[in-house]
């Protein structure tokens, strides 16, 4: 069995690309608020903006989460035929 080092399938992301996603966050949701809130609009145009913001942020972070669940479950399923296939393999050869 291989160690958590060297198994390609537990590595992460580094700290520093960490770091970089939740800056790169932050920095664009508190730009995009900040010039809602300058618009020179009346304030139901900002509250449609503030909404569609909130919206557009929720529907990516969950499309995201979505493709990542998909990828990591077929990452599973071909585990699984890879090793069934490696179990029909072994007893053929034995043969």
């Amino acid at each position: 069995m291989s160690t958590p080092h060297t198994n390609p399938d537990i590595l992460g992301d580094s700290a520093s690309w960490g770091s970089f996603i939740w800056i790169s966050f932050l920095v664009s949701i508190t730009l995009m608020i900040v010039g809602i809130f300058f618009l020179p609009v009346d304030w139901w145009i900002r509250g449609y903006m503030y909404m569609g913001t909130l919206f557009l942020t929720a529907s990516t972070l969950t499309l995201a989460k979505s493709l990542r669940d998909r990828h990591e479950y077929e990452r599973l399923v071909n585990r699984v035929k890879n090793a069934r296939t490696e179990q029909v393999l072994s007893q053929f050869d034995r043969t």
